[in-house]
């Protein structure tokens, strides 16, 4: 069940409740539209939710695809049992969710039976060990996705409980850019490994995959041509929401040169071309077009991507850098339109070469699948801006990083030796419980930036000639295959980056200072998610794994301690109350 918080009011009431169809049988990710806040929400695993109101009566409606939407109004002192009708079928678009990682040979059916019983479960499934010898390859869908970071530093500053679906390992690790190694030659990818001891399960081993794309030159990026699309529905008034966005649009124009244009299109109380298509150059025009925006009104959001691809595509410059900036609350329900639906018409968009980055802001709207669609679909990534601070690093210090793309669809497969590995686990890269249930779902690989570094961990068990070629210092044969699928930009033939892993071990104290920070991230990810795996550890232990660690002059690193710990108290508060 989800929980989310809002800013304090005089009284606040708890509307509880679940949904079912016809038959009785539970209805999860069932959007659940608040009338008086416009807030989207959505049913967890059971078909149950918990929302806050600012009023005992309120008015929601229910939308699932495949059933008729349902609108009610509610008494907070009431658990409310809602019942969905299955609607009129009709043919549509195929939609197909979208998998994160994927195991050969691993049937659907084996692994539905992971989330039977699973408390710590909301809308991911946490990848569980896996034979070696039965399921030696595994593979994932790579990006620069660093959302889930910045959006749990928002709940947990807001003294806020994390819901479990909204800690993603693989973006928390991310958000670091931890450890880069400069690609050799001509090379696109650089990638390394490293086996070591498992810092929360000393029996076990851990194994880091680094991989690290290659520089842009600063003066020979290629020409931009940038659609802001902006929301300045009402629900964007606020500090942290347009505000916010306009001061991080003027650091995102002072980097602009000459040769780039900007357009910018909002969608709100008024929906529409805000400023044609203006070189970098004129940076005072296109501040002042920014600093001119209002909020007010619904959220067509449908009709604001059309007109922002358009726009686009109007502009589009060849082999240069063609890309829509959609910057959001979250409160994007695009009409009610279904989610295949808005599969289609982004799909369509992806189609002419531009691609798409999604900056969302504000409080409890982050979590809407259909804005994470949009990234996904749109060839794209997503970054989460909960303050200034955040805005400065994703579009100033990592300007290249978030707008300028390297490689398209990479996706990178492991394939380990059941010589010396027993089980496995992948760390993060964790699938959507849809994506399981759908047998249609497939994978594809993401979009990487300029001199992006990422870390892929696996939690290992060792064979026991494993440990014995440890204990006895012999080092010998390969312990995995990493193969990274690739397109260049702009380009359909597949590419192909191979590597091979040698089995080789290092003790985990004379490992580099990543490897310890890394490691403490993924703890702390695991511990917020409630992972069975790790339920041994505490919040001290991430401290102490990350402590030392720390360099003088890395602010991010010393916030990621003080987050740790407030963590801590928040989480023991919790438990006192249970």
């Amino acid at each position: 069940m989800f929980f989310f918080c809002f800013p304090a009011f005089s009284q606040q009431f708890y509307v509880r409740g679940e949904v079912k169809d016809e038959a009785g049988n539970v209805l999860q990710n069932v959007i659940i539209k608040q009338f008086k806040t416009g807030y989207i929400f959505r049913s967890g695993a059971s078909g149950t939710f918990g929302i806050l109101a600012h009023s005992q009566l309120d008015t929601f409606s229910f939308f699932l695809e495949g059933y008729r939407p349902e609108k009610f109004q509610v008494n907070a002192d009431n658990y409310i049992r809602v019942k969905l009708k299955p609607a009129p079928s009709k043919a549509s678009h195929v939609f197909r969710n979208w998998l994160s990682s994927f195991t050969k040979d691993l049937g659907r059916e084996e692994q539905k039976k992971w989330f039977a019983g699973d408390e710590t479960y909301a809308s991911l499934l946490e990848n569980r060990f896996l034979n070696a010898r039965q399921f030696p390859s595994t593979g994932m869908s790579l990006n620069v996705d660093r959302a889930s970071y910045s959006n749990i530093r928002r709940f947990i500053t807001m003294n806020s409980l994390v819901p479990p679906d909204a800690v993603r390992i693989e973006e928390m690790l991310n958000y670091f850019s931890l450890d880069y190694d400069s690609p050799a030659g001509n090379d696109l990818f650089h990638l390394k490994t490293t086996l070591t001891a498992c810092p929360w399960n000393p029996e076990n081993q851990l194994y880091y995959v680094n991989m690290s794309s290659r520089k842009l030159n600063l003066d020979t990026l290629p020409p931009s041509n940038l659609v802001f699309l902006i929301d300045v529905s009402g629900s964007m008034d606020m500090p942290n929401r347009l505000p916010l966005l306009q001061s991080a649009f003027r650091l995102l124009v002072n980097n602009l040169r000459a040769k780039d244009s900007v357009s910018i299109v909002v969608y709100g109380g008024v929906t529409g071309i805000m400023l044609n298509n203006t070189s970098g150059a004129e940076k005072e025009k296109i501040i002042k077009a920014i600093d001119e925006l209002t909020p007010g009104g619904s959220t067509p959001g449908e009709s604001g991507i059309k007109i922002a691809y358009s726009v686009a595509r109007r502009h589009f410059i060849k082999n240069g850098n063609n890309r829509v900036i959609l910057a959001t609350d979250g409160d994007f329900n695009v009409g009610l339109k279904t989610e295949s639906e808005l599969d289609e018409m982004i799909s369509a968009q992806r189609e002419s070469g531009v691609y798409l980055t999604c900056l969302g802001v504000g409080m409890g709207n982050y979590k809407d699948s259909k804005i994470q669609l949009l990234a996904e679909k749109g060839n794209g990534n997503f970054a989460y801006l909960d303050n200034f601070k955040e805005a400065e690093k994703v579009l100033l210090q990592e300007f290249t990083q978030t707008l300028y793309s390297v490689a398209d669809d990479v996706y990178m497969n492991v394939d380990f030796n059941p010589e010396y590995v027993r089980q496995y686990r992948l760390i993060g890269f964790d699938n959507k419980v849809g994506a399981l249930r759908d047998s249609t779902s497939i994978i594809e690989g993401g979009e990487i930036g300029s001199g992006h570094s990422m870390i892929a961990l696996f939690e290992i068990v060792p064979t026991e000639l494993n440990r014995g070629a440890i204990r006895d210092s012999i080092y010998s044969g390969k312990f995995t295959d990493v193969k990274l699928q690739y397109r260049f930009p702009g380009d359909s033939t597949h590419r192909y980056f191979n590597y091979t892993g040698n089995f080789s071990y290092k003790g985990f104290a004379s490992l580099g200072k990543c490897y310890h920070f890394s490691a403490a991230v993924a703890l702390f990810g695991s511990l917020l998610r409630s992972s069975p795996f790790v339920k041994t550890k505490t919040w001290q232990d991430v401290v102490n794994l990350a402590q030392p660690t720390i360099g003088e002059n890395d602010l991010l690193q010393k916030e990621f301690i003080n987050l740790v710990l407030q963590a801590k108290t928040l989480y023991s508060k919790g438990k006192k109350k249970k």
